[in-house]
């Protein structure tokens, strides 16, 4: 088995190569090819899946911009997967483009100017306008295949743009293993899986009330919901009892009045109780209808009687269902009352009335219904405005309809209790990263109402991979699909001709038809890990990576992408997709709200790495834990970029001492003869130690914390008070010790910053060590005896107490000091002693005198030399 080692800890000695003006500007650019022709990132396939650490990193939208929330979230991956790189993982990671669906389809029509019609003819030599029309009505009018076409072409384009810039933000990715879910290899993965489920009673067809969205015409599942809170109105008019009484209802859908199937109250309301299973009329369209009980009306809602047409909401399908009413449904997938009169409405006046509703629009059929009621003295009062919330497609803008269609279903527990426990249990497999993340999975399946709707009506998607063959009149027979074998994969039952027939039997009498309709994003997108691990193509690398380690992701997809990955691996694997979830917070705005597209107040990324760079734009999201929604800050992204340019100088400063790679400690600590050199590589060592569990606690924001105070302190005092020895005014002995110090630090802290600093962290290891610090071990934790961890603080709380008194002196800080004192605890005073020799260098101090007494620290009586040079105000 080959060793998956790019060594850079080398016994060979690099030549020392500072640049007399480090700067950050140019390394992005630079650093990326280097890494990309070295491989310095590359999966070996020569492995074992105890040493694979295996990524199932999230497929970015392909359809436009990517905005500040990618840089976000996928940094905190890149962090993660550059420590376990270190740590001597062999790092699976990839990257994939999420290009089919709707995002792309709206983007194509807007970029392109540009409408799909299944029904126009193939055009091998159109090409859109060069400026699309203004107005969607003008829009070019092309076939499904043209369209399609389009969808590829720009995706691929954008694409290339976000590459690019994922490689500027320094993404460890292997390049080499990418994917686009609408690629070959994913068409078939996904059809495959269908193929599967529907093999083993977990996929269905079925026609069934389904949410409808008007504008893109397509079923819309229960994951993909939200709610909108939007002006309405109560409408209260009567339903006629047998002997001629009026039985109100309040309602905000009176255009729906000629869907009615029943009226519905609690059964413990007194006032209707004499009225269950007895017949009422409608207003207007005059048709017989029961009154029913089931425990979801609210008695206190309205008048407590409620109109149950099929269907106004998700609570009309569950009366539908349970009460076993009468399918009496009106509206149209276009988002209009069907223009034939329904057959259950039989009397003059009531098709009148209906004559007046069809055709129109919902909002249109509302008003025509009320002006009709008006006219016949039924609306009760004038109506009740309020403010309610009404289900929206997440990328729709008109309220969601309820239509009946025939789709196809994946089993995922809303129906199935067993399926349901085992789906928590599924959960309990997997850490969460918070930990409390848990729960929103848990509560997602708890308020499951149905299953997984995964049949969509659009064009540029994976199609199903399914045939139909037709009778003698040419009606299709769904019981008994034709589908494609394994080799044919994948198909395109619209373009493909079903197995045992030939084209030219399409749609004939006798002959086949296709299904017209595409899986929905997620039914593909559930399948990354079996389409970039391999599965059903290459087993053995399959069995290296999965299940996989890491899957990292947003909180706000939890429901959708997170959930249905899940459901495909406990169907098609037996077990969890993987052994970890990193749940990413949002980035929110100023005002606080959540950043996204759809809300206009994204940041563009390449502007903010312009400016600051890259290794700032990862300090400000590597700043952050898991789970929390984070405020887009500068002022992050400015202290990150002091960061890297104080790391560039303060190394500069280490290795122009003439620190080298030999002086960096191992094994004998012999050459530590000073405790100020043996408290610093003490107090490293514990930072070492508590960096690793943050890490391996997926808690890298306190790995970052950790490592980034030491730094300071480290620059601040340690290299303040050791720099008359570093230059040999103590001697060789102690210009060695200060050397092995400083070459060891750097050496440490160069690999502690690499996971977040990484075009920093590498432009300085090239100044004096060969290879690349991301191919460096991870730094193990020295044991130095008799190393004091808190001296280093204690010295360098004295130190800032002298340069104090200077500063409000008024001198400058070389200033000599002919006497101080320092009063402090025993222990403390203990440690000053210790580095006594160093304090009194750096303070140019001829005496300073120690004290013992409580409380805290002090400095005083500060005797300072005559100074003909005053410091500047």
């Amino acid at each position: 088995m080959a060793e998956d080692t790019q060594g850079t800890d080398t016994p060979t000695t690099a030549p020392i190569n500072v640049p007399d003006k480090p700067a950050l500007e140019g390394l992005e650019a630079a650093l990326t090819q280097r890494w990309l022709a070295e491989g310095t990132y590359k999966f070996n396939p020569d492995t074992t899946r105890e040493q694979v650490y295996s990524i199932d990193t999230p497929p970015p939208t392909a359809s436009g911009s990517l905005h500040v929330g990618h840089m976000f979230s996928f940094t905190q991956t890149d962090v993660q997967a550059r420590y376990m790189r270190m740590t001597g993982r062999n790092v699976f990671y990839p990257m994939g483009w999420d290009d089919n669906g709707l995002p792309t389809e709206r983007r194509v029509q807007n970029y392109y100017g540009v409408r799909c019609d299944p029904a126009i003819p193939y055009n091998a030599d159109y090409r859109p306008p060069a400026q699309p029309a203004k107005n969607q009505r003008d829009f070019d009018v092309v076939s499904r295949q043209n369209f399609i076409e389009l969808c590829e072409e720009l995706a691929v384009e954008d694409e290339k743009v976000f590459e690019n810039l994922f490689q500027t933000l320094g993404l460890s990715v292997d390049w080499d293993l990418t994917y686009r879910t609408i690629d070959d290899t994913s068409r078939a993965v996904s059809q495959r899986a269908f193929l599967a489920n529907l093999a083993a009673g977990d996929a269905y067809m079925a026609e069934a009330p389904t949410l409808w969205d008007v504008t893109f015409r397509t079923a819309v599942a229960q994951a993909e919901l939200e709610d909108r809170e939007v002006p309405g109105a109560y409408y209260r008019y009567p339903f006629f009892t047998e002997d001629g009484g009026k039985i109100f209802i309040e309602t905000t859908r009176p255009e729906l009045l000629a869907a009615c199937a029943a009226l519905v109250a609690n059964p413990d309301d007194e006032r209707y109780q004499p009225l269950f299973g007895k017949t009422v009329k409608s207003p207007l369209f005059d048709v017989e209808l029961e009154v029913k009980a089931h425990a979801l009306a609210k008695a206190d809602k309205g008048s407590g009687i409620a109109m149950v047409c099929t269907f106004g909401d998700l609570t009309d399908v569950t009366w539908w269902r349970e009460l076993q009413l009468p399918t009496r449904a009106i509206m149209g997938r276009d988002g209009r009352i069907i223009a034939e009169t329904p057959e259950w409405i039989t009397s003059e006046a009531g098709k009148e009335a209906y004559a007046a509703i069809a055709g129109k629009t919902a909002f249109s059929a509302k008003e025509a219904v009320v002006e009709l009621l008006k006219e016949a003295g039924l609306l009760d009062g004038e109506p009740k405005k309020i403010t309610h919330p009404v289900n929206f497609f997440e990328k729709g803008d008109k309220p969601l309809e309820v239509v009946t269609s025939r789709q196809w279903y994946i089993r995922n527990g809303g129906r199935d209790e067993d399926r349901r426990e085992r789906l928590i249990g599924r959960g309990k497999d997997i850490d969460f990263h918070p930990s409390f993340m848990r729960s929103r999975y848990e509560n997602w399946i708890a308020g499951l109402n149905g299953d997984w709707l995964v049949s969509r009506q659009r064009f540029f998607g994976v199609p199903i991979p399914v045939w139909y063959p037709l009778d003698a009149q040419g009606n299709p027979d769904y019981d008994h699909p034709v589908l494609p074998s394994d080799e044919q994969l994948p198909v395109d039952p619209a373009a493909d001709a079903a197995p045992g027939f030939d084209e030219a039997q399409r749609d004939q009498p006798n002959g086949f038809t296709g299904d017209a309709d595409v899986l929905d994003t997620w039914a593909t997108s559930s399948l990354t890990p079996q389409i970039v691990g391999g599965w059903s193509r290459d087993e053995d690398l399959f069995a290296k990576v999965y299940p996989f380690d890491l899957r990292p992701q947003g909180h706000d997809i939890i429901r959708t992408w997170l959930f249905s990955s899940v459901v495909r691996a406990d169907a098609l694997q037996d077990c969890a997709p993987w052994k970890h979830a990193a749940i990413s917070g949002w980035i929110l705005d100023p005002d606080r709200k959540k950043m996204s597209k759809s809300k206009g107040n994204v940041v563009v990324p390449t502007d903010v790495l312009n400016e600051y760079g890259s290794d700032a734009v990862r300090y400000w999201a590597a700043s952050a834990r898991l789970g929390a929604d984070t405020a887009y800050e500068i002022a992050q992204m400015k202290i990150g970029r002091r960061l890297a340019i104080k790391l560039l100088n303060a190394s500069k400063f280490v290795l122009n001492l003439g620190a080298t790679e030999n002086s960096v400690l191992s094994g004998d600590l012999s050459v530590l003869a000073n405790p100020l050199d043996r408290a610093l590589l003490a107090q490293l060592a514990e930072v070492v130690a508590q960096s690793t569990k943050a890490f391996d606690n997926y808690d890298y924001a306190r790995a970052l914390q950790l490592t980034e105070s030491f730094f300071w302190q480290f620059t601040d005092d340690y290299v303040e008070l050791i720099k008359d020895r570093a230059y040999g005014a103590a001697g060789e002995a102690e210009q060695a010790s200060v050397l092995a110090a400083l070459a060891t630090t750097l050496d440490t802290l160069l690999r502690l910053f690499a996971p977040f600093l990484p075009f920093a962290t590498e432009e300085v290891w090239s100044w004096w060590r060969t290879g690349s610090v991301h191919r460096a071990q991870w730094p193990a934790a020295l044991e130095i005896p008799g190393g004091d961890t808190t001296m280093l603080a204690t010295v360098g709380v004295a130190l800032s107490g002298v340069r104090k008194a200077k500063s409000e002196a008024k001198v400058k800080q070389r200033t000599e000091v002919l006497s101080a004192t320092i009063t402090a605890p025993e222990a403390l005073t203990a440690q000053l002693q210790a580095g006594l020799a160093d304090l009194k260098a750096a303070s140019n101090a001829r005496e300073i005198t120690l004290a013992v007494g409580d409380g805290d620290l002090t400095v005083t009586d500060v005797a300072l030399a005559p100074s003909d040079e005053p410091a500047k105000a």
